[in-house]
């Protein structure tokens, strides 16, 4: 009998230590074949204020893309979204709140550069994905590696835009407009100047403007003086629509060129027919003859009862490349997230075709395009 007791003990034993070992080797992390990944992703936007524009056309896009992965059911999101106003200082806590408190797998936002610039090394600090999708001043995924944009840069569009336009009206003596304090704008503005020196053209006079100002006449009225072929203007849509407007009204007809700020309807909205001839580069062209861009158009119009802007497009794609990265890592770790967003290649979204470099930042062609009849068209 005590024998008999022996081997039932030493049996239970084994058969424990099989079990146990067996869990050891699947681990807490292993989930269920089938069941989703949950995940639970940030967004820092503009919701108020200035720039509010840019930051609706944001938010639209990510819900539009979170609405379109959950119902396929094999990436859940869950998007927490903060308002910075557009304040650095505002962004700085809408991110704590979602790294320490949401804890969240990943940020997407912040809308301005000079917001990334004071977000981006508090979340490579703490280790948490974050894509810009609106951040296009140099040096943004320079911050850390845990830093990433799928926003065309500046260095990539305003050489193409800038340069088609010196082809296309034989610009020789340009002047030079520019927000100098704003990371973006000051961004932009170094690449026009950086761009036209390469290109040997003359500076003719390089003018600075502020944030929110609203009377331009001084810097229209030496630009005016000189008789440029051209004007190039780094600003955001609030003030370079205001810029065109006033531009026009005192007979500055040559052509105008702009950065990324100007990508948005906002401009024709405010500005009407004093944007035209608005040229600018962009990922994005709503009437391109692509099936995915068709569909993306459609559905955003019919959620929102707008035709969506390049801010709304490079949203809905972030989104939809970080559900991707979701899905190759397996869970919302948010190490595991970092490299599959890392090794994303070749995504085909409404943009286009999209990769990260080995620095996080974005590979991709831009589209020239030229404010006529009120709208954006190619610029040939």
């Amino acid at each position: 009998m005590k024998r008999k007791h022996q081997a039932i003990a030493a049996l239970t034993c084994a058969l424990f230590a099989l079990v146990f070992l067996g869990a050891r080797k699947a681990g807490p992390a292993s989930k269920p074949k089938g069941e989703p990944v949950r995940a639970k992703i940030g967004v820092i936007s503009i919701i108020t204020g200035a720039g509010a524009g840019y930051g609706e056309a944001i938010t639209n896009g990510f819900r539009l893309a979170r609405d379109e992965v959950n119902a396929k059911g094999e990436v859940l999101i869950d998007l927490k979204v903060e308002d910075s106003t557009g304040k650095a200082e505002q962004a700085l806590s809408a991110a704590q709140k979602l790294i320490n408190s949401e804890r969240v797998a990943a940020i997407l936002g912040p809308t301005l550069s000079t917001e990334m610039k004071v977000v981006g090394p508090e979340a490579n600090a703490s280790g948490v994905p974050i894509m810009g999708t609106s951040t296009t001043a140099k040096g943004i995924t320079q911050i850390g590696k845990y830093v990433f944009r799928n926003s065309l840069p500046e260095s990539l569009a305003i050489p193409a835009s800038i340069g088609m336009a010196v082809k296309k009206y034989n610009l020789k003596k340009v002047a030079l407009l520019y927000g100098n304090d704003d990371v973006f704008t000051k961004s932009g503005f170094d690449t026009m100047k950086e761009v036209s020196e390469r290109l040997r053209l003359s500076i003719l006079t390089v003018q600075e403007f502020q944030k929110g100002q609203s009377d331009y006449r001084a810097q229209l009225t030496r630009i005016a003086s000189l008789s440029p072929d051209g004007v190039f203007c780094s600003a955001l849509y609030e003030e370079g629509a205001v810029i065109l407007s006033q531009a026009r009204k005192m007979g500055i007809t040559v052509p105008f060129v702009g950065g990324n700020g100007f990508n948005s309807p906002k401009v024709i909205e405010i500005a009407r027919d004093a944007s035209e001839g608005l040229i600018v580069a962009t990922p994005w062209f709503a009437e391109r003859d692509d099936p995915k861009v068709k569909s993306f158009v459609a559905k955003y119009e019919k959620a929102y009862g707008k035709k969506p802007d390049q801010f709304a497009a490079q949203a809905y794609d972030a989104l939809h490349i970080m559900a991707n990265a979701l899905k190759a890592a397996g869970s919302a770790d948010r190490e595991k997230l970092r490299d599959a967003l890392a090794a994303t290649k070749n995504h085909m979204g409404v943009l286009g075709k999209f990769s990260f470099d080995a620095d996080r930042d974005v590979v991709m062609d831009p589209n020239v395009l030229i404010i006529q009849g009120g709208r954006f068209r190619p610029f040939r």
